[in-house]
């Protein structure tokens, strides 16, 4: 690893260099594993992969390679298909078949790999008169997401992205938004809304005057229950020079600036997977700016096999985001999409792991919760294992929910050793099926909707 000093990035004015899909295979740094560079060239035919330069010089340890847990993270790896979707991908690419015979081997895996998980587009997408309004998410009372259609790529991508239909080119699998009006238009319908998610991709890949027309927008509307305003990036780990030495480096600190003035709560919601990702000058030097203008970061990452999969790596984790002044805020449940297989570990370990992480941190860590699976009903974290009248159970409760009165409320499942997702639980005591499976309201539109809601409580 070369790791540029500040000083050095800005005299040598450090720009963005991105390497992306099977050319990711020609590197310079790759040549002595030539054993990985077929697998790299067909997994990165399915599944979108791009790295930068900083990802390559600062965060991987190359003398670890294939092992290094960022180069995991970030690199393709022919265990993320499994072996049929490998081997008909890669015989197409060795026969040297059309391009539109790879195409639509191509497609025909991508299509296997669940690309929208958890109901995204037939239960999350809003309407308003009757029309679905592509690149928003409305699924939890309060909180709104936005995709605008400039901020869906990324400075790097992470191998286990539960959005990287996002990035693939099939027009039907894209959520994108081109409009902030059409936001702005269903915010002021849309009553109960505090918070917007300004989501992606990474909506700081698009340059401040960009991110600049979405946030003056949101305060300009005075909307009156509109109280906070999130950005989910990984540009803290991927690309920490965006908040310091891109041309509108300054433009964008002035920007969260004003936004925190306008009186509004502003939230980086930054994903850090591994401890390694805090430890250069240039993202502490990153953290502290964004912190100087009164932007709260909250932090957040899925647990993955083969990068963070240990107790001891999230509680260096999370204590070095308590040190440098961000808040621990979710560790998340693999989702059940793309290269699942690859990354996802069963429940049980899960929670094992995520016990291992907070018993060794201070109770300022310890405002993480997980793990958590963004399942179709909702946010449902694994508090624990019981035994409950002679059966082995595992304790589960809704951190967030379709139907908000479901939040809080416990439940159990079965427990099952190589369950790794809800739908891989049964319910515990006999039971046929867990509560909300049979509740007839589940979604907060229809609890507006009912005049009498006592009836739902408890």
């Amino acid at each position: 690893m070369h790791e540029l000093s500040l000083n050095e990035a800005k005299r040598v004015g450090r720009k963005m260099k991105v390497h992306q899909g099977p050319r990711i295979a020609d590197l310079p740094q790759l040549a002595e594993h030539s054993e990985l560079q077929r697998d790299i060239r067909v997994v990165s035919s399915v599944l979108p992969f791009k790295i930068n330069d900083y990802v390559i010089d600062e965060l991987i340890d190359w003398s670890r390679v294939p092992d290094d847990p960022i180069f995991r993270l970030t690199f393709p790896h022919r265990d993320m298909l499994t072996e049929r979707d490998f081997d008909s991908v890669a015989s197409a690419i060795d026969a040297g078949a059309p391009a539109k015979d790879v195409n639509a081997a191509v497609d025909e895996v991508r299509w296997r790999l669940n690309p929208h998980p958890s109901g995204q587009l037939e239960k999350n997408v809003p309407k308003q008169n009757g029309e679905a309004l592509n690149g928003l998410q409305h699924k939890y009372r309060e909180t709104v997401l936005y995709f605008p259609a400039q901020g869906q790529t990324c400075h790097s991508y992470c191998g286990y992205c539960f959005r990287w239909a996002q990035f693939v080119g099939i027009k039907e699998l894209k959520q994108q938004s081109k409009d902030i009006e059409t936001l702005l238009s269903y915010l002021q319908g849309a009553p109960t809304v505090t918070d917007v998610l300004v989501t992606g991709g990474d909506p700081l890949i698009m340059k401040t005057a960009k991110l600049a027309n979405i946030l003056d927008s949101l305060v300009e509307a005075k909307l009156p229950n509109l109280q906070s305003i999130r950005l989910g990036t990984k540009a803290l780990s991927f690309w920490p020079y965006r908040f310091l030495t891109d041309p509108d480096a300054d433009d964008l600190l002035r920007l969260f600036e004003r936004t925190v003035d306008a009186g509004m709560h502003v939230a980086l919601m930054a994903h850090f997977s591994h401890p390694r990702e805090l430890e250069t000058a240039a993202v502490e030097e990153a953290i502290r700016r964004v912190r100087s203008t009164g932007v709260v970061i909250r932090t957040q990452a899925p647990l993955v096999r083969h990068v963070n999969d240990d107790g001891a790596v999230w509680a260096e984790m999370w204590d070095k985001q308590v040190r440098l002044g961000c808040v621990p805020y979710y560790m998340f449940v693999e989702r059940d999409t793309g290269s699942k297989q690859y990354f996802e570990l069963p429940l049980v370990q899960a929670l094992r792991v995520y016990s291992e992480a907070i018993e060794k941190c201070s109770g300022l860590a310890r405002t993480a919760r997980g793990p958590s699976m963004s399942a179709s009903p909702g946010k449902v974290v694994v508090d624990g294992e019981s035994v409950v009248a002679g059966e082995r159970v595992l304790n589960l409760r809704f951190l967030q929910a379709r139907n908000p009165h479901w939040v809080g409320r416990p439940f159990y499942a079965a427990y099952d050793p190589r369950a790794t997702w809800l739908d891989g639980l049964r319910p515990a005591f006999g039971e046929k099926r867990f509560f909300f499976e049979e509740d007839a309201v589940d979604d907060w539109r229809q609890l507006e909707r009912d005049d009498d809601l006592s009836r739902f409580v408890g």
